[in-house]
């Protein structure tokens, strides 16, 4: 049992002069026995006593007794408090322990723990399910709205590739593509922006924005309907919603949960600069790569030119830091292409050879109207 020390040394005031006088304080079971240095004693009853200063670490403990003027004892160890719980016991309740203040130390780190815990599991479960939910809720034209404010942002209109002849490629091979599909609420636009990037990206309500950079890097139609039907099924599948939702402000959030259009508009730089930056989770794109491979095979279209594709990123990513933009935020190629490989292997249909008699190296030349690239 640990022992009570019951003598302090501390400090008197009368409250009637600002004179101190230092006191020696004895703990006893119903009060404070005080003596001054002059030899005289003080008692104090615990119940005519309050605490009004030493609740928290390092503050000196102040207690008061009486009324407007106040006599005030000052002891400047807190262990006097703990030894007063222990002496008195019921008749010290009213005082603070510092025992407890561990105790509250202790509960305040767990609840600080809990709180981090709890934002963690909201932000990788709660709210991408709530995204999720979310996403398949909203309004189409609220898409639209939102999916355009994003492409006046990262694509504008003096970077873009307009030639009417080659566009008209392009939609030609979306054409084929979406013509199996049973309906679809989009109306797909498909931009090619005049920049060396090696990446294609995604935008909520049917927009794609293709970049020079890798529409240079094809080599046939099927190449290139692989790519837009991985992309085509991010839209579908509402992947760029989704994530908008989840990433964004508590503003956009509550545009989409009330399908405001204004809102949408008006967030499209802040969306624009999440899916700039923006990495789909590892089922997102395994959803859209297997989804995309089936979309190329109900169009009848050759699956080799998507996985060609891929090889031609697994073979030259390592070595062309332009390719990087592309394959960071996509699954290894290898694991991406042996799926794409099993896939197609199930499917008996014959392919339909896509524009036959169109030189694919002109479609390159789109964006030769403008002076050069942005």
């Amino acid at each position: 049992m640990t022992q009570i020390q019951t003598d302090w040394e501390g400090y008197y005031l009368d409250g009637r002069t600002a004179a101190r006088q230092r006191v020696t304080i004895r703990i006893m079971r119903l009060g404070l026995h005080v003596t001054t240095e002059k030899g005289e004693t003080l008692w104090w009853p615990y119940e005519e006593i309050n605490q009004t200063q030493g609740f928290y670490a390092g503050e000196q403990v102040r207690l008061e007794r009486g009324g407007e003027f106040a006599e005030v004892l000052l002891v400047s160890d807190a262990t006097f408090l703990t030894n007063l719980h222990g002496m008195a016991l019921d008749l010290a309740k009213k005082f603070h322990n510092p025992a407890h203040r561990r105790i509250r130390a202790k509960i305040t780190l767990l609840a600080a723990l809990s709180i981090i815990a709890i934002t963690v599991i909201l932000y990788l479960w709660g709210l991408p399910a709530l995204a999720t939910v979310l996403a398949s809720r909203v309004p189409v034209s609220w898409e639209e709205h939102l999916g355009r404010s994003v492409v006046e942002q990262l694509a504008p209109q003096d970077t873009r590739c307009t030639d009417p002849a080659r566009t008209q490629v392009i939609d030609e091979i979306i054409k084929v593509l979406t013509s199996p599909l049973p309906t679809s609420p989009y109306k797909f636009h498909v931009i090619v922006v005049n920049s060396p990037i090696f990446n294609a990206f995604a935008a909520p309500g049917g927009y794609i924005v293709l970049f020079h950079g890798l529409l240079e890097q094809t080599r046939t139609p099927e190449e290139l309907a692989g790519v837009l039907a991985h992309e085509l099924q991010h839209i579908l599948q509402r992947h760029p919603t989704r994530a908008l939702i989840h990433h964004v402000s508590t503003g956009l959030f509550i545009a989409a949960l009330t399908g405001d259009v204004s809102g949408a508009t008006g967030y499209g730089l802040e969306a624009a600069r999440i899916l700039s930056t923006l990495q789909y989770s590892r089922l997102n794109e395994e959803e859209a790569d297997m989804a995309g491979m089936r979309m190329i095979l109900d169009a009848k279209i050759d699956p080799k030119g998507m996985i060609a594709f891929f090889e031609l990123l697994r073979r030259e990513s390592p070595a062309t830091p332009g390719f990087l933009k592309y394959t960071s935020t996509h699954p290894s190629s290898e694991d991406r292409i042996h799926r794409l490989n099993l896939l197609a292997e199930k499917s008996g249909s014959r392919p339909v050879k896509m524009l036959q008699d169109y030189d694919w190296n002109d479609i390159k030349k789109i964006c030769e109207t403008l002076d050069r690239p942005a």
